[in-house]
């Protein structure tokens, strides 16, 4: 294509249209922990904003771009979440928030916290309430048994402790 038929506007600008990030449909449940969080992640991108607020240059617009795309993300996550405190929760079934330890088939001791979908962190052993582990082990009590569907298989998980308590 010609220079001729490009705006000036145009090609300032190029590269610089970034899509928003995808927000879930399902309930923002998170515990106090993801819900400081989610404050302490909008706080560290307002700082950030700031340093590229007035800036011409294209690079730093597109950061700030990114950091205002973030910024309406985490806002909304929090302006949607449902805050769900451990303290508050039955402490003999298996619900959103809980600890549960678990032992496998092969006489291995897993432990997972089930959490809001931002807060997941598998490193963490973290799984959201919406993954099909978390689906699989909600609603049970201690000593019942869970099959948990994987793709490599399924296991049979016996559920050995349930526990609630604050991150915060």
């Amino acid at each position: 294509m010609s220079r001729a038929f490009v705006k000036e506007d145009d090609l300032e600008h190029a590269g610089i249209d970034i899509p928003e990030r995808p927000v879930s449909s399902l309930t923002n449940y998170v515990t106090p922990f993801g819900y400081d969080e989610l404050e302490r992640n909008i706080m560290e991108l307002e700082v950030m904003r700031q340093n590229y607020i007035d800036s011409e240059d294209i690079s730093l617009v597109q950061k700030k771009m990114r950091v205002e795309r973030a910024l309406r993300y985490f806002s909304s996550r929090l302006n949607s979440a449902v805050l769900v405190d451990p303290n508050k929760q039955p402490k003999d079934i298996i619900l959103f928030s809980a600890k549960v330890d678990v032992l496998t088939e092969s006489e291995d001791n897993l432990t997972f916290e089930i959490v809001g979908e931002d807060e997941s962190d598998i490193q963490n052993n973290k799984i959201s309430y919406t993954s099909p582990l978390a689906k699989s082990l909600i609603g049970h009590r201690l000593n019942e048994e869970v099959i948990w569907i994987k793709p490599s298989g399924d296991t049979v998980l016996l559920v050995s402790k349930i526990y609630y308590e604050s991150n915060k």
